[in-house]
């Protein structure tokens, strides 16, 4: 089972409203733990096991849940803007390396192919690019932070 398949089992049993799923195959186990309705963080547990030396994945970090009032207000605000999301799960970085300058700042304009930041996953640098144009409105995410799988990472203004 490779990173995507876990992403999309993830999101899967978040949206079916189930309590709890494990998945084992000989090799391979995870558990993935959802709170009761009315809460919408998504608790993964996954564990790992192979005949080599093991491996045990940290458990994905928990968000805490916005009150209604302040869902309404962040939605009415953002809801002209189109927002940039992780396309996988690793750390955020603004800049290429420590003594550079960072892609994108709030502000700036940027087009279709445009890398606005980096993200870290497993040793390697992966570039994201800008799937939009427009101008940067608000950066969502601290540098040097971990991100998860579709993940808002920026807010842009398109027109």
């Amino acid at each position: 089972m490779d990173i995507k398949d876990i992403q999309n089992l993830i999101k899967f049993v978040s949206k079916a409203e189930v309590s709890e799923v494990k998945y084992k195959t000989k090799d391979f186990e995870i558990t993935i733990k959802t709170p009761l309705a009315g809460n919408d963080a998504v608790y993964a547990q996954p564990a790992v096991y192979h005949t080599a030396p093991q491996a045990v994945a940290a458990p994905a970090p928990v968000a805490t849940p916005a009150t209604p009032s302040e869902k309404a207000e962040a939605a009415s605000d953002d809801s002209k803007y189109v927002t940039i999301k992780s396309p996988m799960i690793g750390t955020f970085y603004r800049k290429p390396s420590p003594d550079k300058e960072v892609f994108a700042n709030v502000g700036d304009e940027v087009s279709v192919g445009k890398v606005v930041c980096v993200i870290e996953a497993m040793k390697l640098f992966n570039q994201i690019e800008s799937e939009i144009s427009g101008k940067i409105v608000k950066i969502l995410v601290d540098d040097a932070t971990p991100v998860e799988y579709d993940q808002p990472l920026f807010l842009v203004d398109p027109s």
